[in-house]
C-alpha cells in the first residue's frame, strides 16, 4: 500500500511535468509558425517590390496602338487560327483540370498516404526515427511514385494535344519520339524532386520547427542553380545545338551584339525541325553559360534581315539581364512559397485531412505536391503578364536596333502564320497561357514605334 501509494503520490507532479512539455511544445510551435507567417509577408512584400520595380510597364514610352488583327491577317487566316486555338483548348484544360484534380485528392485525402504508405511500406508506430539511409530510400520510392503518377494523368492529354499538332501541320515528331522527351522529362522532375526532397527532410530531421528558413534559402540556391546549369545540362537532352557556321549571317549577327553591346558566347542552330515546323528563338543562360539559339526552322525559312531581327529582339533579352532578373526574382518567389509552405505542412487540420501526423512523414509529400501545384497556378498569371510586358521591352530593343520597322511586322505576320498563334485570345486564355504578346499586339508595337521615331509607317498588310 505504501509503495502505491507513492506511486499515486508522484502522478500529479508527473502529469503536471508532462502537460508543462506539452505546453511547451505548442508554444514553440505556434511561435514558429507566425515567424514563418511574417517571413512570408515581408518575403512576398518584397516580392512585390521587386517585380513592381524591374517590370517594364510600359516598354514603348508614348506610343501604344490597339491590335487590329484584321489589318494584317485575311478572314481565312483568323478563322484557321481560331480553329487550331479551339482544338488545343480541349486537351490544354482537359490536362490542367484533370492535373489539379488528381494532386488535390491524393494531398488533402488519406487516399496519398495510403497510396505511398503501400509503395514505402511505411511501419511509423515502431519506428519512430528511421536510420537516414531507410529515410532517404522512402523519399525516392515518394518521389518515383508521385512523379511517374503526375506524368501518367497528364500523358492522355498530352497525346491528345499532340495529334492536334500533327493535323495542324506544326508537329514532325513521330510517337516514339514524342514518347522519349516524356520519358526524358519524367527523368529531369525526378531528378529536381528528389534534390528537393532531401534537402527538405534534412532540414526538417536537424531544425524540425524552424526548417522553414533553411528551405526558403535552399530553394533560392536551388532556383538559381537551375538556371544557371539549364542551358548545358538540361536542354542538349532534348536537342542537339551546333555553332551557326561562319559566314556573312554569322558575322552580321556577332557584329550587332557587339554594337550593343551585349556579351554573348556563341549563337547557336538547334535542330528543332525533327520535332516541329515551328519558328522562334530565344536566349538562355547567363555569366559564361549566355547563348543565342536559332531554331534551324527559322535559318530555313525567314531571310538574314528577319533573322536578325529575331536575334535583335534576344539581344534586348541579354542586355537587360532579363534571364538573371527572372532568376533572381524566381528565386525570391520559391523562398517566399517555402514560408507557405511550413504553414501547410504543419497545420494540424490540412495534416488531419491528408492522414499523416507530420511533415516529417514521407507520405506527407502527397500535400506538399498538393500545396506546391496550387501556388504555382496562382502565381502562372502574375508571371505570365510579367513575362509579356519583358517580351515587348525586347521587341521595341530590336526596333531600336534594327530601325526597321517594316520587316519587324512582316517578320511577326509570318511567324504568327507558321506558328498558328491565336490572333484574337480571349482574356481567360490570354492571362491563363500567354507569355508573349499576341502578334497583332506586337505589330501595333511596330507602327507605333514608326509613328514615334518619324519613320514611314508599314501599311496593313490585308487591303479591304
Amino acid at each position: 500500500m505504501t509503495e502505491a501509494g507513492g506511486l499515486e503520490d508522484a502522478g500529479p507532479p508527473l502529469r503536471a511535468e508532462a502537460e508543462h512539455r506539452s505546453a511547451t511544445r505548442v508554444a514553440s510551435h505556434g511561435a514558429s509558425r507566425r515567424a514563418a507567417a511574417v517571413a512570408a509577408v515581408v518575403l512576398g512584400a518584397l516580392l512585390v517590390v521587386v517585380v513592381a520595380l524591374v517590370t517594364p510597364w510600359h516598354p514603348l514610352a508614348g506610343g501604344r496602338a490597339a491590335p487590329d488583327p484584321a489589318l494584317d491577317f485575311t478572314r481565312d487566316q483568323l478563322a484557321h487560327s481560331e480553329s487550331f486555338s479551339a482544338a488545343l483548348n480541349g486537351p490544354a484544360y482537359g490536362g490542367l483540370l484533370a492535373g489539379l484534380l488528381v494532386v488535390l485528392v491524393l494531398g488533402l485525402t488519406p487516399w496519398g498516404a495510403r497510396l505511398l504508405g503501400a509503395a514505402i511500406r511505411w511501419r511509423s508506430p515502431s519506428e519512430t526515427r528511421p536510420r537516414l539511409w531507410r529515410h532517404g530510400l522512402r523519399l525516392l520510392a515518394v518521389a518515383v511514385v508521385l512523379s511517374a503518377l503526375t506524368q501518367l494523368v497528364a500523358l492522355p492529354f498530352g497525346a491528345w494535344s499532340e495529334s492536334v499538332l500533327r493535323r495542324y501541320g506544326l508537329s514532325t515528331q513521330g510517337w516514339g519520339s514524342w514518347l522519349g522527351d516524356r520519358l526524358t522529362g519524367f527523368g529531369v522532375s525526378l531528378v529536381i524532386w528528389v534534390v528537393a526532397l532531401l534537402g527538405l527532410h534534412l532540414l526538417i530531421r536537424r531544425f524540425p520547427r524552424h526548417w522553414w528558413a533553411g528551405a526558403a534559402v535552399g530553394g533560392f540556391l536551388l532556383v538559381t542553380a537551375v538556371s544557371y546549369a539549364y542551358p548545358v545540362v538540361v536542354e542538349p537532352l532534348f536537342n542537339d545545338f551546333t555553332s551557326m557556321p561562319a559566314g556573312p549571317l554569322r558575322t552580321d549577327l556577332l557584329r550587332m551584339a557587339r554594337a550593343d553591346g551585349v556579351p554573348v558566347r556563341d549563337v547557336l542552330v538547334a535542330d528543332a525541325s525533327k520535332r516541329t515546323t515551328e519558328l522562334n528563338a530565344y536566349v538562355s543562360g547567363f555569366g559564361s553559360t549566355r547563348r543565342i539559339v536559332v531554331y534551324d526552322t527559322l535559318l530555313a525559312s525567314q531571310s538574314p534581315q528577319e533573322v536578325e531581327l529575331v536575334v535583335a529582339h534576344e539581344l534586348g533579352h541579354a542586355k537587360r539581364n532579363d534571364v538573371l532578373t527572372g532568376t533572381l526574382v524566381g528565386g525570391l518567389g520559391v523562398a517566399t512559397g517555402a514560408c507557405v509552405l511550413y504553414l501547410v505542412m504543419t497545420s494540424p487540420r490540412l495534416l488531419r485531412r491528408a492522414g499523416v501526423r507530420s511533415a516529417a512523414d514521407p507520405r506527407s509529400t502527397a500535400l506538399l505536391l498538393a500545396a506546391v501545384t496550387v501556388l504555382a497556378q496562382a502565381a502562372g498569371p502574375v508571371q505570365n503578364l510579367v513575362s509579356r510586358h519583358i517580351e515587348a521591352r525586347a521587341d521595341a530593343h530590336s526596333l531600336a536596333l534594327t530601325r526597321d520597322p517594316a520587316t519587324f511586322i512582316a517578320m511577326q505576320r509570318s511567324l504568327s502564320l507558321r506558328n498558328l498563334d491565336d490572333l484574337s485570345p480571349g482574356p481567360f486564355a490570354y492571362a491563363l497561357w500567354n507569355t508573349h504578346p499576341s502578334g497583332p499586339e506586337r505589330i501595333a508595337m511596330g507602327r507605333a514605334w514608326a509613328r514615334l521615331h518619324h519613320v514611314p509607317v508599314p501599311p496593313a498588310s490585308v487591303r479591304p
